[in-house]
């Protein structure tokens, strides 16, 4: 069927309850969990470390009459009707040595064997090396060795083996260098106090560094409880993300699921995650088909925003400060410039810039706070400006643009009851004079307070707002400069300037650059004109990760239920895509300023994109 629904496939780790070397009746339940994971959805079912006889029969292994069973176990599990994939372990005897393997099959064929690759006991003999070989199994031929990799409808994954993956070179990083994009691991892990925390941090690290997804399940109840106690442990992550895990104490049979985003991990290793290439290892074509009925993975509808929101924020505010801070040092300069309008961009570079001078010991009166009212400028945002520069205690300046701004319509006969572009943009242009003459004339620096989500939108002044010396807040998307003022306002002990922080961020966003309306209040409010930034900065952090428009409609609805409707968010999508292909010219011309998000536009490496690039494909799948 080619590719997945979305980009998506379910993987689902399940664990049977064991019945200790009775290879039958583990048969029997492994179907049956098979079963119950393909009609949810999965494509791929993982089972535990020698599924078919347990993992603590000792020296049973060397029982022929075991290992015989295992056979005719996995010889049943062939002739159930399963659209779907199974990894399932068992002991199995080659030239007269006994491996510890993991069997693919799909659709009544096992498509290879895959032995682990390193031995930690005396029963199993290490697979290392074991390439090119096949054995006869359940009257099959079948690939067998350690140098096995499967793809299934376009999508490869590698297939591990317990404390394989404690290797300092693992056979899964090695996989995922040889195009592996997702992981299995068959495992046998004993719980010990502490031991499920470590094995999760683990297995989230370990995704991280094959920049991929990761699956591990392992043994559980039913095992013998001789010298340790197994209980069932499922971790599915991606990136070093957890999707999904099973960590409670289980007397019965369990099934985690996880959707892992294949186009976001080929995305990531395409920019250079992975730097090493391995074409040692046999691809084997799994049957073209894969069955999804869903996706159920939860997709955070603000991935700017941090988990751990207080430390999160905190730690893009200090980022911010650092940044100037360093370019204050390395340019000798004591001062700084910049508009302060009483909104909720220029109100964050305004605290950067307060803390930035605390940071460095410098006189906050070198700060030099402009307020430049012009004709939209509202009561509101106008008091919220000048209590914050006076109870921040730094130098205040006010410059009306408006007579400056009629005398420029004059000398460009616009007639000022034509609202259109040129009234708007003149109001910018003629600001960003002010603070560029004000720093020449201070020796200061203008600070910048433009966010990402305007950078991305175009949502700027070409040489207005659009320009400055230094951009504190270039990285910052609108979602998150919002919960950093929010932050800044909680740890605040200036009552005045507390309640000036939360105003700000309960105004509406807006230039300002319209008349307020009849009750002096924003009539230009910029959500209504280009959409929500809730949506716009989704779309904007999936689509630097490379995801198609069509994937990221699909995300946002699944982000934003109850929220958007599929109609909203498609008319908010081609907006953004309209906007973000038609205003590249004005990020390639950006200032410089830090990154302290995951996601920059700037045009010296972190976003290379040309300014005469057309939407037309991206638009066309949502057509």
């Amino acid at each position: 069927m080619g590719r997945i629904r979305g980009g998506f496939v379910k993987v689902a780790a399940a664990v049977p309850k064991v019945s200790l070397a009775n290879c039958n009746a583990n048969g029997l339940s492994v179907a049956h969990l098979a079963q119950q994971a393909v009609e949810q959805g999965a494509s791929i079912v993982l089972f535990p470390e020698l599924t078919l006889t347990g993992c603590s029969c000792g020296h049973l292994f060397h029982q022929q009459a075991l290992l015989q069973s295992a056979e005719q176990a996995l010889y049943e599990l062939l002739n159930i009707e399963l659209e779907g994939v199974m990894v399932v372990g068992l002991p199995i005897s080659y030239n007269s040595r006994l491996y510890n393997c993991a069997a693919v099959i799909a659709g009544g064929t096992i498509y290879g064997v895959v032995t682990k690759s390193y031995s930690t006991d005396n029963i199993f003999t290490a697979g290392r090396g074991m390439e090119n070989r096949y054995i006869t199994l359940c009257d099959q031929i079948v690939p067998f060795g350690s140098d096995l990799i499967f793809n299934l409808a376009g999508v490869k994954f590698g297939v591990e083996i317990g404390s394989d993956r404690c290797q300092i070179i693992t056979p899964s990083a090695e996989m995922a260098s040889a195009g592996a994009v997702i992981n299995l691991c068959l495992d046998a892990q004993k719980r010990t106090e502490g031991s499920y925390e470590r094995l999760k941090q683990s297995v989230a690290h370990h995704s991280n560094a094959i920049a991929g997804g990761y699956a591990i399940c392992s043994a559980g109840y039913g095992e013998s409880s001789t010298d340790c106690v197994y209980t069932g442990n499922a971790i599915c992550a991606e990136m070093g993300e957890v999707l999904s895990q099973a960590d409670g104490f289980h007397t019965d049979e369990h099934i985690i699921y996880a959707d892992f985003d294949i186009d976001a991990i080929e995305a990531t290793r395409q920019r250079g995650a992975l730097t090493t290439s391995c074409d040692c290892y046999r691809v084997l074509e799994l049957p073209d088909h894969i069955y999804v009925s869903s996706i159920e993975r939860k997709i955070n509808p603000y991935p700017f925003i941090p988990t751990d929101l207080a430390k999160g924020c905190a730690e893009a505010f200090e980022l911010q400060a650092l940044g100037l801070a360093r370019r204050l040092e390395h340019t000798h300069c004591s001062k700084a410039i910049l508009g302060v309008s009483g909104g909720l961009d220029s109100t964050l570079a305004l605290m950067v810039v307060v803390r930035t001078f605390d940071l460095l010991k410098l006189d906050r009166k070198g700060i030099v706070g402009v307020t430049m009212p012009g004709f939209g400028t509202t009561e509101r945002t106008y008091n919220n400006a000048i209590v914050l520069m006076q109870e921040l205690g730094i130098t205040l300046r006010e410059v009306s643009i408006r007579a400056a701004c009629e005398q420029h319509f004059k000398d460009i006969e616009l007639d000022p009851t034509d609202r259109g572009a040129a009234y708007e943009n003149s109001q910018a242009r003629e600001r960003t004079q002010i603070l560029m003459d004000i720093a020449n004339a201070v020796g200061g620096m203008v600070i910048g307070t433009g966010d990402l989500s305007e950078s991305a939108l175009g949502w700027a002044t070409y040489n207005g707002d659009h320009m400055s010396m230094y951009n504190v807040n270039c990285s910052v998307p609108k979602t998150l400069v919002r919960k950093i003022t929010e932050h800044l306002a909680q740890i605040e002990p200036n009552q005045k300037v507390k309640e000036a922080l939360l105003d700000v961020v309960g105004t509406p966003v807006s230039p300002e650059l319209l008349p307020a309306d009849e009750k002096g209040e924003i009539a230009q409010k910029t959500e209504d004109i280009v959409g929500p930034y809730d949506l716009h900065d989704f779309f904007l952090y999936h689509l630097t990760l490379g995801a198609s428009p069509s994937k990221i409609l699909l995300m946002a609805e699944i982000a934003f239920k109850g929220v958007f409707d599929k109609q909203t968010i498609e008319k908010w999508l081609k907006m953004f895509l309209r906007r973000f292909f038609s205003q590249q010219y004005k990020r390639s011309a950006l200032p410089d300023g830090p990154q302290v998000t995951a996601v920059s536009l700037s045009p010296r490496g972190s976003w290379s994109m040309p300014s005469d690039a057309q939407a037309a494909v991206w638009l066309s799948e949502l057509e």
